[in-house]
């Protein structure tokens, strides 16, 4: 069926007003754009622009992706299946369902709901908006099958989004990904899918509330994470914290109360939830414009620490104070600053296990790796998405080895020091990253002079991350085509069965190639992705497209005696990158 065809097909099914509305106002590329595919399902779920059409998020692409989880759940419980980490245990016929802050996300989430119990399976929902790590948890702690968190993370405001979680609390794994899509791709949207009336679903007992002590006993853990072990620290550090009109507000400031952490000043702007974001249109503490307010608020009240999250509180990004102006640490920075904390604390105290485990992405610096070693510490390398480090986690679960993890994080700014939830943490993060802020400025010193010697003992380390837009299915086409252009000029070896053999006389920065990796064929161990790792003695570059937005993203990581070192060998990389991405 062309996208003609389907657009025909839609305006004759559609109900809802405000679509029907929106389809008829379409031109032809607007009709193009909005059903020439349907919207990609994978291992990060669905996310795509709010609308009509079946590209987009709307209530029938929310119901025909739940109709195919519930028909996922029910066969994998049906045949007893257990669940993974924890083989003994069979989970219930439950899925667990948070929502955020984002436009329609409660409406989402209820058409959600509606589906499942329409199929039979008890739903455990979040009365109000609640973060993805306590979706995470929640799954875990209430025996759920699967989990859904709807959400589009830091996208704009005109996204949204619908993450699938497995009985582990982690996100789905390419395999279940690729079932669950197998069970969608059957339906039809309007024919095909099963519907309960939410209230009275409600009524009888199909749809549950989930209870507060399950976000009670979540916040426990969270303040279980410290690494003080009773050492006493000034807590009277002035903090600002803006939960960037998502999820953060209720979570981030009871976890810093409760810690001891009073002096916390909000930006009162992007306090309350409100999907459109009016003061930060791309609501991603990753990026400046993101945290402009909350800096003029720290240099209107001094404020010694900026801490923001992101809608669905899974990321966190900081600004300290240095000098007379205020600096913000990259997901990197800020990442190997916590790992060296967790683990310079738990040593001091003899905290640290027999076979400490830190676990990063391959994306992510590979300083920490040095960091790590010096403690004593495993590096376990995964590929780019925090639910490899969740699986990571459950493994060592099952195999009794689960307090052996002391840290794991990934350079976009998502973090987690403990083993209760399956994803990142921003409430986590935000008590820590203020822990360890506390504990530096007791002794002295601040996070700035840390680092600063971190690098003075390993060696300065640059990261940089750089995204191409290619919209649309011509975007899709040509970044398909980039990356084969990658494998061909620099993984000629790997292409004739060495896994790590560059191309012959393959450079990058002026610097030969020692390791061309190409994920595609499943390196290391770990599933087959379309990433490519080029690696010279000091430098290393990544390209990959991006799994839940029209971008390819380059990821660039350098190690030289300075600033300024670094900063040149990067310029003759990125331009090396953009020629071969532009040809």
């Amino acid at each position: 069926m062309n996208y003609k065809e389907k657009y025909d097909l839609w305006l004759r099914s559609v109900t809802d007003p405000e679509l029907a509305a929106e389809m008829a106002a379409m031109d032809d590329v607007a009709k193009e754009d909005a059903f020439y595919r349907d919207l990609a399902f994978g291992t990060a779920g669905l996310r795509g622009v709010i609308g009509a059409g079946s590209n987009r998020m709307n209530v029938y692409t929310v119901a025909k992706a739940s109709q195919g989880l519930a028909n996922y759940v029910n066969r994998i419980c049906d045949a007893g299946v257990p669940r993974f980490g924890d083989p003994e245990t069979v989970p219930d016929r439950a899925i667990a369902i948070s929502y955020d802050s984002r436009i329609k996300s409660e409406l989402f989430s209820r058409v959600a709901a509606s589906v499942f119990a329409a199929n039979g399976i008890r739903v455990w929902l979040y009365p109000e908006l609640m973060p993805t790590p306590c979706l995470s948890y929640a799954v875990r702690a209430l025996s759920c099958a699967a989990g859904v968190m709807v959400t589009a993370s830091h996208n704009p405001s005109k996204y949204n989004g619908y993450k699938v979680y497995g009985a582990d609390g982690c996100q789905i794994t390419t395999e279940a990904a690729d079932a669950i899509l197998a069970e969608i791709e059957a339906l039809d949207c309007f024919r095909d899918v099963k519907s309960a009336e939410f209230n009275a679903a409600l009524d009888d007992g199909l749809v549950t509330w989930i209870p507060e002590y399950v976000y009670d006993d979540f916040t426990e853990h969270v303040l279980a994470e410290s690494v003080l072990y009773g050492e006493p620290i000034d807590r009277s550090a002035r903090i600002v914290y803006s939960p960037l009109n998502g999820t953060g507000l209720k979570p981030v400031t009871r976890a810093l109360r409760e810690a001891g952490f009073t002096n916390v000043t909000l930006v009162e702007e992007q306090a309350s939830p409100d999907g459109n974001f009016p003061t930060c249109p791309y609501p991603n503490p990753e990026i400046r414009e993101a945290m402009a307010l909350g800096l003029e608020y720290c240099e209107r009240t001094g404020a010694d620490l900026l801490i923001a999250t992101d809608p669905d509180c899974d990321r966190c990004g900081i600004a300290v104070k240095d000098g007379a102006d205020y600096r913000l640490l990259t997901g990197n920075e800020t990442g190997i600053l916590l790992l060296d904390y967790v683990c310079s604390q738990r040593a001091k105290h003899g905290k640290m296990p027999a076979r400490p485990v830190f676990v990063k992405t391959v994306v992510t610096s590979d300083l920490c790796e040095k960091v790590a070693e010096s403690y004593g510490a495993e590096t376990v390398n995964v590929l780019t998405g925090f639910k490899y480090i969740g699986e990571v986690i459950g493994r060592m679960e099952a195999e009794g080895r689960e307090s052996d993890y002391i840290c794991g994080f990934e350079e976009s700014y998502g973090y987690l020091t403990g083993t209760y939830a399956r994803d990142k943490d921003a409430v986590n993060a935000s008590l820590m990253i203020a822990e360890m802020f506390a504990y530096y400025r007791t002794h002295g010193v601040s996070l700035t002079d840390r680092l600063a010697a971190i690098y003075a003992k390993f060696g300065y380390a640059l990261n940089t991350l750089y995204s191409y837009e290619f919209e649309g299915s011509a975007g899709m086409a040509q970044m398909a085509s980039i990356m084969e252009r990658f494998r061909e000029m620099f993984c000629g070896g790997a292409a004739s069965g060495v896994a790590e053999t560059p191309a012959p006389g393959a450079a990058l920065g002026g610097e030969p190639v020692l390791r061309a990796l190409d994920y595609a064929k499943g390196l290391d161990g770990l599933p087959k992705s379309d990433v490519v790792k080029l690696c010279t003695e000091k430098c290393s570059a990544v390209i990959r497209p991006s799994g839940t937005e029209p971008k390819l993203k380059a990821y660039i990581s350098v190690t030289a005696k300075d600033s300024e070192a670094a900063r040149t060998v990067e310029r003759r990389i990125k331009t090396d990158l953009e020629r071969i991405i532009r040809a």
